[in-house]
């Protein structure tokens, strides 16, 4: 090979370097003037009627907007211990043109959540993911519940039950979810408002007082040492499992909502939820109880209110929580408490959002009547979708 002299050589590669500059320039303006002119998807609005179909609607529905797969539950040691935990995979459709025939393209994000709340702790432990789906490291299936980011998964088999492995940074979570009951479809046959037009809505039913066994895992609640491998400790107990999909979800000027789940002990199940605006004033609520017999009653806006009974401040974003309320739902008062009352969850890095979520029991007359899930959003900003 010719050797250059120095001078000659700087001056050859700072051409060389000046023209792949010019050539990546290039090349991004392309592709950017191809993005300006490709077809946005269409996607599918939520239309009253349908009819949900099982097993097909497990399954994921990348015509819609924003689709997601969540579960909370109450699990027990062998000991007797109290543990709460939450797991949330997320589907997001793009705007990226589906004609685009490359596999790097992002047409679909997938995003996942998982919590665990233990009140030997004093927090909750919680970590998050994100990724394109994608080269079967990131997807949400079609035509049952099968999704994953990486080491975690919630599948559903053909026995009709869910199997959840979540290997996250500071615990992990191997549970089954065995039905017990049929799903309880939301709103009108699982067409359910979320606003006053009806384009404010999403198709939504639950999975209440599913059987949940398996195994926890988290170093401080064996006492390990820093830097030990935790072991994994037997739970049992019961679990909610809500599967929701929509294009055009909350009104313009809504701030957030305030959601229960709650699996009650005599086989019931209790869902309510009040979407707030910006001035804190209810904007939409429903709520709907199934006795365990099946028999459903439903409560209308102005027969649902969700009254604070006690606050806590978070000391990391200054946010007040309503973590004590009394819910009501008709001639029925609920009293929810928390398990304990630091169950902020931060996912910024993924959804961008700051929310409190976490285990509650449910009480009724002063009796305790069951347990579940308050989700509290749009506490620290106004939250988007």
């Amino acid at each position: 090979m010719m050797k250059i002299p120095g001078r000659l050589a700087r001056m050859a590669c700072k051409r060389w370097a000046m023209r792949a500059i010019f050539i990546a320039c290039t090349a991004c303006a392309a592709f950017s003037s191809t993005m300006a002119h490709a077809a946005a998807p269409v996607l599918a609005p939520v239309v009253p009627g349908k009819t949900l179909v099982f097993p097909r609607d497990h399954g994921a529905h990348p015509d819609f907007r924003t689709e997601w797969w969540y579960v909370t539950g109450w699990l027990q040691t062998p000991q007797g211990k109290p543990l709460g935990f939450q797991i949330t995979f997320f589907r997001s459709a793009t705007d990226h043109d589906r004609a685009n025939p490359s596999r790097f393209a992002p047409t679909q994000l997938i995003i996942a959540h998982a919590a665990l709340s233990d009140p030997g702790l004093g927090k909750l432990l919680h970590d998050q993911k994100s990724a394109r789906e994608g080269f079967g490291l990131a997807y949400a299936k079609q035509p049952d519940t099968d999704v994953k980011i990486d080491h975690w998964q919630l599948r559903r088999g053909q026995d009709g039950r869910y199997r959840a492995s979540i290997a996250a940074r500071d615990f992990s979570l191997n549970l089954e979810l065995a039905p017990t009951q049929p799903p309880m479809l939301q709103g009108e046959h699982g067409y359910s408002r979320k606003g006053p037009r009806p384009q404010q809505a999403s198709y939504y039913y639950s999975q209440p007082q599913l059987r949940v066994s398996g195994s926890v895992s988290h170093g401080a609640n064996r006492g390990a040492t820093p830097g030990s491998q935790a072991q994994a400790v037997s739970v049992s107990g019961s679990a909610w499992l809500d599967h929701e999909w929509s294009t055009s979800v909350l009104d313009e000027n809504a701030a957030g909502w305030d959601w229960l789940g709650a699996n009650l002990d005599d086989g019931a199940a209790l869902m309510a939820f009040q979407i707030r605006g910006k001035d804190g004033r209810k904007l939409w609520a429903h709520a709907a109880w199934r006795d365990a017999g099946g028999r459903i009653m439903q409560f209308g806006p102005d027969q649902i209110n969700f009254t604070p009974a006690r606050r806590w401040r978070s000391p990391r974003t200054n946010a007040s929580y309503p973590v004590a309320q009394v819910l009501t739902t008709g001639p029925h008062a609920w009293e929810i408490s928390p398990l304990q009352d630091n169950q902020e969850l931060d996912s910024r890095q993924s959804t961008g959002a700051v929310y409190w979520e976490g285990a509650v029991t449910i009480r009724r007359n002063g009796q305790a009547a069951g347990h579940g899930y308050l989700e509290l959003t749009g506490y620290v900003k106004p939250l988007k979708l």
